[in-house]
């Protein structure tokens, strides 16, 4: 297989896992990351994953404020790479930037495309009841994860997969698509195909009010959101004016009568909700002490009433 000169960018944990794969096999003359960013309750400046990792292997590393500036394009055409390899790099490339590789920049995309475009596929997944999830590499376009697919890999989802589990596979899946990628490349064994544009769909950027329960929805449907929002933005809900974090649920087939959002039982393990026809029962929550507790846990420090109503 060709030894390929691989310009790196990337920056959260998604990525780690590729840039250590590809750090073991090619040639990495240059990390681009995002800056150093305040985090934690004193601000401190911290540096994303991909840094941390960049260090640990050695590697020379840049973190542009943004990638509009007029002298990147000639840092990077200086070192004359092969290929781009991009993976969640938060970043924006402008087509003078996509041409500098020799032979592509690729992207590695959290999902089967064309199906869930844009920056939450993960999540997107999970929400909608997917069977299955997967990784793509692809050509890079100036169009959001449009480009010429290069290969796919998928993975079934198990029914009480979250955002954390499907995130983690995944970074690892992409990190072995990449190579995979790479050395089909080397081999002449892989043919850039389009995406299909009829089953295009898209994963927007999520919010922090996403992650509010609507009661209203069927309990497969919410416990489908927690799972997904888990770890973030988490999903939550209001009861008197208390913001309270659900972390975990389980749908029920009770009919209670009762209006969305009614608390119509609280046992010694769990808190029972009307949730759109049926109901479905809270197990893990979050309030102002900040600790994740079992219903029991929490029942014991803080009331709440049959009859009451989360909003």
């Amino acid at each position: 297989m060709n030894r390929y000169k691989i310009i790196f960018m990337g920056t959260p944990d998604f990525a780690v896992p590729a840039l250590e794969a590809l750090a073991g096999v090619h040639d990495i003359p240059l990390v681009v990351t995002q800056p150093d960013r305040p985090r934690g309750r004193g601000r401190k400046p911290s540096p994303p994953p991909v840094k941390e990792k960049a260090l640990e292997l050695g590697l020379e590393l840049f973190q542009p404020r943004t990638m509009k500036d007029d002298n990147i394009p000639e840092i990077l055409a200086a070192l004359e790479p092969d290929f781009f390899v991009v993976a969640a790099f938060g970043h924006k490339l402008s087509p003078r930037l996509l041409d500098i590789p020799s032979i592509y920049p690729v992207n590695i995309h959290a999902s089967l495309l064309p199906a869930y475009r844009g920056s939450s596929p993960i999540q997107a997944a999970i929400m909608n009841g997917d069977p299955e999830s997967g990784v793509t590499t692809m050509i890079m376009d100036t169009k959001l994860d449009a480009g010429h697919i290069l290969l796919k890999s998928a993975t079934p989802l198990a029914r009480d997969e979250t955002a954390k589990t499907l995130h983690d596979r995944l970074s690892i899946m992409g990190a072995d698509l990449v190579l995979r990628t790479l050395e089909a490349f080397s081999n002449n064994t892989v043919t850039p195909r389009p995406q299909d544009e009829t089953m295009v769909s898209y994963a927007p950027m999520l919010k922090k009010e996403d992650g509010r329960i609507d009661w209203c929805l069927e309990p497969e449907h919410i416990w489908a959101r927690v799972r997904a929002m888990t770890p973030w933005p988490g999903t939550f809900t209001f009861i008197d004016g208390r913001r309270i974090n659900v972390l975990e649920v389980r749908p029920m087939d009770i009919e209670s009568g009762e209006p969305p959002g009614t608390i119509f039982n609280c046992t010694c393990d769990e808190i029972h909700v009307a949730a759109g026809s049926r109901s479905l029962a809270i197990l893990k929550l979050q309030g102002a002490s900040g600790k994740c507790l079992c219903s029991q846990e929490y029942l014991r420090g803080n009331r709440l009433d049959t009859g009451e109503c989360f909003l």
